[in-house]
């Protein structure tokens, strides 16, 4: 199922990842294909301290990337908005990325880009005039919501691994 413009989105719920998030996150995104564009699976451990983290950034900014949930209420990956590591050596450190990402269950059925919107509204009110997506060139689904938020392609550049392309796209929140 896709969504259409005559389809209406799908209902979703955002909130502040806990504890229990770690282990739903992990379940969902335990899929290689889920993870291809992102180094394959990750361990529990690297949720606990991935939830930790987007705790304190609610915290500290008032957003981070939040647990994405259907309107059951069950887990479906996660959606938001955090700072560039600047501990990366490459990208676009002091700029604030926006992202998504699905349990493959959750494919095709318009919850990412429901999940954007909502995150876009959410970072407005918290005074961000910018934000950008990185995607890898062959994350056609990733980039299908960026493009269908209206982000403009600003870069393509050859990832660290030397054999991939990535994108950056973004998006002036600014009323123009």
């Amino acid at each position: 199922m896709t969504t259409s413009p005559t389809r209406p989105l799908p209902t979703v719920q955002l909130r502040v990842p806990t504890d229990e998030d770690a282990r739903a996150w992990h379940g969902v995104f335990d899929d290689a294909e889920v993870m291809e564009f992102l180094g394959g699976p990750a361990e529990l451990s690297a949720y606990e301290e991935f939830t930790a983290r987007q705790r304190m950034h609610d915290a500290q900014l008032g957003y981070c990337l939040w647990t994405l949930l259907d309107d059951e209420g069950e887990v479906l990956g996660f959606t938001g908005a955090q700072p560039w590591p600047a501990a990366k050596e490459w990208g676009p450190v002091g700029e604030i990325e926006i992202g998504w990402r699905l349990g493959r269950a959750a494919w095709g059925q318009g919850y990412a880009y429901a999940a954007a919107l909502a995150t876009l509204e959410r970072v407005r009110k918290a005074g961000l005039s910018r934000v950008v997506a990185m995607i890898d060139d062959s994350n056609v689904r990733s980039i299908a919501v960026a493009e269908r938020l209206g982000m403009d392609l600003e870069e393509r550049f050859p990832l660290p691994s030397g054999t991939r392309y990535g994108r950056r796209y973004v998006l002036s929140l600014r009323d123009e």
